[in-house]
């Protein structure tokens, strides 16, 4: 238990990590809360990687400096896919690399169209992610939006070659061959 605890630490203190601290599952899932992210107020964590996918958690429109609400619905509703934002390129993935989006809103009349102004802001004329945006009765601090996504950022991203070059590509094993019992033309 010792030796686990010691490489922890270890791991924790290598220098030039963008990562506070992480935690790795057994099957590989790595936390995220990146420098000058917001700070979780519960038992949730910012993000997630598994494999080749980024899944943020809801963020709101919270100050990472302040960690409080920002004033003002569109510079909340900016703010939070700002947070969104900042764990996505945590881990190398851009907002156009966004292949969900899910979007609450406490006003759907009121909000919806703020959320639209803002994510052209964000992702200019497109393309845009597929998205839901749901009315919900109420978030938490009485807040107006959250915005939570899925991230596609291949851990290992393919070898390119230079122009005029082609890239190798492994050879494949030919697909075996196999016979269907309960046919008899084979």
């Amino acid at each position: 238990m010792r030796i686990w605890i010691v490489a922890v630490i270890a791991l924790l203190a290598l220098p030039g990590s963008p990562v506070l601290a992480q935690q790795v599952s057994p099957n590989g899932v790595r936390t995220l809360s990146p420098a000058g992210a917001i700070k979780p107020t519960g038992t949730w964590n910012l993000g997630t990687r598994a494999g080749d996918f980024v899944f943020v958690a809801g963020m709101r429109g919270i100050d990472p400096k302040t960690n409080s609400l920002i004033q003002g619905d569109e510079a909340r509703v900016r703010q939070a896919f700002l947070n969104m934002k900042l764990i996505a390129e945590s881990e190398g993935a851009a907002l156009q690399d966004a292949v969900r989006l899910v979007v609450y809103v406490t006003d759907m009349f009121r909000f919806r169209p703020v959320v639209n102004k803002v994510q052209e802001e964000l992702w200019g004329k497109g393309p845009y992610p597929p998205r839901t945006i749901i009315e919900v009765h109420r978030l938490n601090q009485d807040d107006i939006v959250e915005v939570e996504g899925t991230f596609y950022a291949p851990e290992r991203k393919q070898a390119t070659a230079p122009p005029g070059q082609v890239t190798p590509q492994p050879e494949r094993a030919p697909a075996p061959v196999t016979t269907n019992p309960m046919r008899s033309d084979q």
